[in-house]
């Protein structure tokens, strides 16, 4: 199988980038989504109360939206598994519904309780491996770190505890990996190795991942054209776009905000039908580097036009990359049409993320059992083609490229997310580090610097 030196992809954005002004009715309804999807995904998947995430998750957003999201009042039906949230006295409300293994998926303005019925499912039974010897499972996580043991407990408690990787920050869990064995973890009160949070970008990373077994299954080919079927009338000029183009964010096409605003899509209850395939083409595809939430969810969206039957593209997270790895606490939403979000919403655990890590520091490799094409990994973390200009990393396929960050080796490469995810990964030194946070908007944490701190403590 031909393997092309690009695609998967990853990515954490300008954080919380300004978006147009809305119209108040808009902003309401927006806002609205925003907590009726963000409440519903971090009670029913991860557990968290109410309270807390009023306190934490729904602190800190995207400012044209706080206020509002603050002065709506939120119902929580813990039968029924929604979240209602009321914004119109001439609408209902904005309603947020959880379903097994796919999470929460909110339904369009205006829509009420009745579309419920008609939300997608996946209800395959998740396999309970926590029986299971580490990776797959829980069992024998632990180990002891070769380096210095005081320095490496140091640096993570530095992440918690201090201004030093940004100030104002707010770190809910580190989880170092040495050789494959958890050596160094902690989490913020309210979170643990089993509560998940949002992945924001993360998800890209993902994706690419899903993608990669779907191409070594010979399904997708990078190298083609991505089968958008919105794209295939004669003479439309985004039939030329490959996936390998989507999946580096060299599309050429334009979207109304840079990186990742695309608050219809993820707040407002449009579809990935309908948010992100109508946009033109503004550059040559191949010759510009834009950052952009659409690329990522058009590959995903030409995948499940590829799959043929929506149940196998539902599945295909799952069966093929999430349990596969023991990532049986991640949740992969979707539209209300079954179009998956996989630019943003996910939400997954620390340890989660940490075996998905390994899976890519062993190119492609988990558990002895290859699930990436060979090379792969090397390839999406080769930079081709147009590269970010205004940024500190390099980019790959879906993942940023840390060879430029003082006190980092050369093939160190991470994915990254919005209010301070990350997956970061050194092959050379079988070394995986997943930061989770839920930074407020303005707030930078140094992901270079603190995968540096922990670097120095190990050998």
């Amino acid at each position: 199988m031909r393997l092309l030196p690009l695609f998967m992809l990853l990515a954490v954005v300008p954080a919380f980038a300004q978006a147009p002004a809305l119209d108040d009715g808009r902003t309401r309804a927006i806002a609205a989504g925003y907590k009726a999807l963000t409440l519903c995904s971090a009670h029913f998947n991860a557990g968290r109360s109410p309270a807390q995430v009023e306190a934490l998750e729904l602190r800190g957003i995207y400012p044209d939206y706080e206020a509002q999201v603050h002065a709506l009042r939120a119902s929580v039906d813990a039968q029924a598994r929604t979240v209602s949230v009321a914004f119109d006295p001439a609408l209902p409300p904005r309603i947020a519904a959880w379903r097994p293994n796919l999470g929460c998926a909110q339904l369009p303005v205006g829509a009420d309780t009745k579309a419920i019925a008609a939300l997608p499912h996946f209800d395959t039974r998740t396999p309970d491996l926590d029986g299971e010897p580490w990776p797959r499972g829980e069992r024998d996580a632990l180990g002891t770190a070769r380096g210095d043991a005081a320095a490496l407990q140091q640096a993570v408690a530095v992440a918690f505890d201090s201004p030093k990787f940004g100030d104002g920050t707010a770190t809910t869990g580190v989880v170092v990996l040495q050789d494959g064995r958890i050596v160094a973890e902690r989490y913020r009160d309210g979170f643990g190795p089993h509560v998940a949070q949002r992945t924001w970008s993360v998800a890209k990373s993902l994706a690419g991942a899903v993608i990669g077994v779907a191409v070594r299954e010979g399904v997708i080919d990078p190298a083609q054209p991505a089968p958008v079927p919105e794209w295939q009338r004669p003479g439309d000029p985004r039939s030329a776009i490959t996936l390998e183009q989507l999946l580096r964010m060299s599309s050429g096409l334009y979207s109304d905000t840079a990186g990742n605003r695309t608050d219809a899509l993820y707040f407002g209850g449009a579809t990935v039908a309908e948010a992100a395939t109508g946009w033109p083409l503004q550059a040559t595809p191949g010759t510009h580097f834009r950052y952009a939430n659409n690329d990522i969810v058009l590959a995903i969206h030409a995948l499940r036009a590829r799959s043929g039957d929506d149940a196998r593209a539902l599945a295909r997270p799952y069966t093929d990359l999430f349990w596969p790895l023991g990532m049986t606490r991640t949740h992969a939403e979707t539209d209300w049409q079954g179009g998956f979000v996989l630019s943003s919403q996910v939400w997954s655990t620390a340890r989660d993320l940490a075996r998905f890590g390994l899976l890519l520091q062993d190119d492609g490799v988990f558990a002895g059992h290859r699930l990436l094409p060979e090379g792969w990994v090397r390839a999406v973390t080769t930079p081709s083609g147009p590269q970010p200009a205004d940024r500190d990393f390099g980019y790959g396929a879906t993942l940023w490229l840390l060879q430029r960050s003082p006190g980092v080796p050369a093939d160190a490469f991470a994915a990254l997310g919005n209010r301070g995810q990350i997956v970061a990964v050194v092959p050379s030194r079988k070394i995986v580090i997943v930061r989770r946070g839920e930074d407020p908007a303005g707030k930078k944490f140094d992901e270079a610097a603190f995968v540096a701190a922990v670097l120095a403590a190990l050998d």
